[in-house]
Parts: C-alpha cells; structure tokens; sequence
C-alpha cells in the first residue's frame, strides 16, 4: 500500500501543476490585448484647401563640410603610434600616425651597403677599362647594378615617408578608425578629417520655385540651432536633373562663423527676401512624420492610411506649406498615430 502512494503522490503533483500552468496560460491570453489589424483606428484628419500664405519664404536643408576625407595608410605595418583623438584640431602636414618602419630600415641599410660596394667596382672598372685591361662590358653591368640598386633605395625612402602619415588640410578628426598597435593594411581607412571653416549646404526646391535663385548670387542662411546669425551663402549649383518630388538640388557655399558653431549635419534654412501672398496648401506641423529632408504625411484613400511624400516650401507659424506630394481636396491625418501604420484602415473622428 506505501509503495503505492509513493507512486500515485507524485503523478497527483506533477498532474496539479500541468493543470495550474495551463490555468494560467488562459488566464494570460485572455488579459492580452491583441491589436485587429481590420478594426478601423480613430484619427483626426484635414481635408486640404488652398488659402492666403503671407509669409518669408525659405527653403530647408542640411550643412555639410566642404572638405572631409578618411585617411588611408598608403604603406602595411603596425600602427606604432595615434597622436590624435576624435575632436583634436589637426593643421595641415600635422603628424598623425606613425607605421612601423624597422623593416624598411633594415632593407635601407643593406641596399646602401651593396650601393657602396657597387660604386667602388665602377670606380675601379673605369680605371681598367681606360687602361684597356678588361673589357668595357664589366663597366657597363656596374653601372647598371648601381643604377637598379640607386632607384631601389629611392623606392624604400618613399616607402619609409609613407610610415609617417600626416593631416592633408586643417580640420577636426572627427573619426578614429583604428588603435595603436594594430595591423594597417594597404589602403585601410585610419582616421576621418572634416573641415568645416567652408560648408556646403543643399535645399530641394520645387520646379516653380526655381526661378528664385540665380549661381553665383548671394542668400542668407540661418542654422535652427543659431537663429540670430545670419550666413551669406553663395550659389555654387543649381541641379539639372529633379527628384522622385519633381524638387531640384540648390548648393550654396557658405564661410562658417569664426568659432565654427555650424556643424556638419545641422539642419537649416535659406531665406528669400521678397514677402508676398500666394496661394498655398497649409497643414499643421504635427501631421508630418520624418524629418525635413525625407517629409511624409499619411493621406486617407479608400478609408486607408497611405504614407505620401511631400517637399516643404516654407514654415510659418501656425504650420507647414506643402510645395508639392499634396492637391487640395486631399484628406490628411493630423492626430490619432498610435496604431496608425500603411494600408491601416482608418475611422476619421473630428
């Protein structure tokens, strides 16, 4: 009877607990919310008109340095040294690293030592060869051997500068690739050098607006982050060919302040100077999803969300104008994001 209840209590147990686990799991599955994909999600939308925009017009685009380039070891070896670190300010033909060159060295020593012995046998073959007591060809395979062993040496010296690799403009080191001690292959990128004292900075402008600039002529530009600077940027490009948003690249050359405050990637803007109505598509800033550079909204099509691009035109006040991805009489979502996603379907409640 013992021997029995000790075999029937576990199997009672382990019983008990497969069916606790199982309760459990139930009860879980029945408090989790699951989210249905067909259920329309409650949104607030728009739908565009055009109106009156009185406003400063201006273009938004990001800086970029004129110059900014990885360094590379034009010889192999071990990094013997990094006398920089990201954000040290380097001048041109500043040292930066130095590659092992005890090989290089070596090799130099032995080829100088055989350019030695090789000018001590033309000097005494020219002697023999003058007195006719030996044939002018021995000369001749001297000389030779002297010459190949000369551009030899050459070839080592160039090798042995290549050990040494130096800053080839003025900038920041805005990038450390590799560490001390660490093989440098041929052509491995080392370090990155950006300078930013020159910018470059780019806006897409819509075809109609295009007009507006001319090369060579002179805008302000203003940094978000420096609003009460104002930059004079010349035209240095005006783009022949437009993008997916039918918007052109315009570039402008710009000098950076004297303490470099714009940075590579801020955002900003370049303002024209004429004020004037036109007709416009107004949308509220909280209705755009991305950045300045790749802006879209969702637009309801067939009681779906569907995410349009489009190009800004300008910022003002109270919202966003719309150059181009929008027409008027198009219905755009303004609230309501949280379970929002392509294709959803959407229940527009104002």
């Amino acid at each position: 009877m013992k021997k029995t209840l000790y075999i029937l209590i576990p199997i009672i147990l382990f019983g008990l607990v497969i069916f606790k686990l199982k309760n459990n799991k139930e009860v879980a599955q029945t408090k989790v919310y699951h989210f249905d994909k067909e259920q329309p999600v409650n949104v607030q939308a728009d739908t565009l008109k055009l109106q009156q925009v009185d406003a400063e017009q201006y273009f938004t685009g990001a800086f970029e340095p004129e110059k900014e380039v990885k360094i590379s070891a034009e010889t192999q070896g071990k990094i013997n040294a990094i006398f920089v670190d990201i954000g040290s300010h380097v001048k041109k033909g500043q040292p930066l690293i130095k590659i092992d060159d005890a090989l290089l060295k070596l090799q130099l020593q032995s080829v100088t030592v055989q350019i030695e012995g090789l000018e001590t046998d033309v000097n005494r073959y020219t002697i023999l060869t003058n007195a006719e007591a030996i044939q002018g060809v021995q000369l001749e395979k001297a000389q030779l051997g002297l010459k190949a062993a000369k551009v030899q040496r050459n070839t080592i010296l160039e090798q042995i500068a290549k050990t040494h690799v130096t800053a080839p403009f003025s900038g920041i080191v805005t990038a450390k690739l590799s560490e001390t001690g660490a093989f440098a292959a041929l052509g491995m990128p080392l370090l990155q050098i950006t300078d930013i004292s020159q910018l470059r900075f780019t806006v897409n402008v819509p075809e109609n607006d295009l007009h507006l600039f001319n090369l060579n002529q002179n805008y302000p530009v203003k940094a978000d982050a420096y609003n009460e600077l104002t930059l004079s940027g010349k035209t240095t490009l005006i783009g022949s060919k437009g993008n997916v948003a039918n918007s052109f690249p315009v570039q402008f050359s710009i000098n950076n302040t004297p303490g470099l405050k714009i940075k590579s990637g801020m955002f900003g803007k370049v303002l024209i100077s004429e004020i004037h109505k036109r007709d416009g598509l107004l949308i509220p800033s909280s209705a755009v999803i991305g950045s300045d550079i790749e802006p879209k909204v969702y637009v309801v099509k067939n009681n779906k969300a569907v995410l349009q691009s489009i190009s800004i035109a300008q910022r003002i006040k109270n919202g966003i104008v719309v150059s181009d991805g929008l027409n008027a009489g198009d219905i755009i979502i303004t609230g309501g994001f949280i379970n929002l996603s392509e294709g959803a379907f959407v229940s527009i409640k104002n």
